[in-house]
C-alpha cells in the first residue's frame, strides 16, 4: 500500500494518509481529516506500507489473521490558495503564546513555550513546551479553555525540535538545516563524528545550537564508511619499508593511515606516522 507521509506542525512527527489518485509531489500543501479534525498540512515523502498492518479507511477487511490493522485515512484535497489564506496570522500566534506564557508564570510552572499550532478548523490549539520533566498543567489547561474557547493541548518537546522553532543560523553561516531543507531530525552519533575525524575538535565544534552533534555530520556518512572500508581496521599489524608497525588512526578522504611504530630504547616511546595506502599501492 503506497501511502504519503504529511507533517501539519515544525516540530510534530509526520503522520501517513492515502492519496488515492491525486498527483502529489514533495511540498505539496493539503487538507486532510485527521481525529481531531481539519488540518493543513505538506507533503514531506511517500513510503509503502504493509498491507497486513495497515487499511484503508472504509476497507471491510480491517484484520489480518486475527490482528487489528491501522486505518490510514485518505488526502481530502490539495489546498487552494483560498486555504491558505484562512491559515491564523504570525500576530495572532504571538499573541496566543504570549498569554499562555503569563498563564504558566501565574501558576509558577517549570516549563518553557515555544510555538503554538492553530489547527485548520481552529477548533484546537497546540502549545508545544520544553521541561526537565513531568510538569501538572491541568489547572493551565483550564485557564488556556476559557480564554480561547477551544479545545487545548501541550504537546512536551526536544531540544533539537526547540532549534528549528527558533533558530537561526548555524557554524556555517547559512540558514540552520532543520528550519529548511532538513524535513526529518535523524539521530546523530558520535561514531559519526569519529569516522569523520572531527571528534577531537570538542563538544563545542561539532554541536549545533540546540547543544546535539550537528546534523550534517549525517550527511558524508556513507561516503565515509566507503571509504574506511579500504583501510586496513584499527589495530592492525602492518609492515611500511620493512618496518612493522600499529593502525592507530584513519584519514579516509586521503586514503591514508597513521600508523605506530615502537621506538627500541626509548621508554618504550613510539613515533606516529602518517601513510600514504595509494603511494604504497603504486610501489608495489
Amino acid at each position: 500500500m503506497k501511502a504519503v507521509q504529511i507533517k501539519f506542525i515544525d516540530w510534530d512527527k509526520e503522520y501517513n494518509f492515502s492519496f488515492n489518485d491525486l498527483e502529489l509531489k514533495i511540498d505539496d500543501r493539503v487538507l486532510v481529516k485527521t481525529e481531531l479534525g481539519l488540518e493543513l498540512g505538506v507533503v514531506i515523502g511517500f513510503v509503502d506500507l504493509d498491507d497486513t498492518k495497515y487499511a484503508l479507511e472504509g476497507e471491510d477487511d480491517k484484520k489480518d489473521k486475527g490482528v487489528e490493522k491501522k486505518i490510514i485515512k485518505p488526502v481530502l484535497r490539495k489546498a487552494t490558495l483560498h486555504d491558505l489564506k484562512k491559515t491564523v496570522s504570525s500576530d495572532e500566534k504571538k499573541e496566543a503564546l504570549e498569554f499562555c506564557r503569563k498563564t504558566k508564570d501565574k501558576h509558577n510552572l517549570q516549563m518553557k513555550f515555544v510555538d503554538v499550532h492553530y489547527s485548520f478548523d481552529e477548533a484546537r490549539l497546540t502549545f508545544a513546551f520544553i521541561a526537565d520533566g513531568r510538569v501538572d498543567f491541568r489547572e493551565l489547561v483550564k485557564d488556556l479553555t476559557r480564554n480561547f474557547g477551544k479545545m487545548i493541548r501541550l504537546q512536551q518537546i526536544g531540544i533539537r525540535d526547540e532549534a528549528r522553532v527558533m533558530g537561526d543560523v548555524g557554524h556555517c553561516g547559512q540558514k540552520l538545516c532543520c528550519r529548511g531543507h532538513l524535513k526529518k531530525l535523524e539521530s546523530i552519533t558520535s561514531d559519526m563524528a569519529e569516522i569523520q575525524g572531527c571528534s577531537h575538535r570538542g563538544s563545542d565544534r561539532i554541536s549545533g545550537i540546540c547543544g546535539r552533534l550537528m546534523c550534517c555530520l549525517a550527511y558524508e556518512q556513507c561516503g565515509y564508511k566507503e571509504l574506511s572500508k579500504k583501510l586496513p581496521p584499527i589495530g592492525a599489524k602492518v609492515n611500511v619499508d620493512g618496518k612493522r608497525g600499529v593502525v592507530v588512526g584513519h584519514k579516509p578522504l586521503k586514503q591514508a593511515v597513521n600508523v605506530a611504530f615502537s621506538n627500541d630504547g626509548e621508554n618504550n616511546g613510539r613515533t606516529i606516522v602518517e601513510v600514504d595506502l595509494n603511494r604504497h599501492k603504486d610501489k608495489k
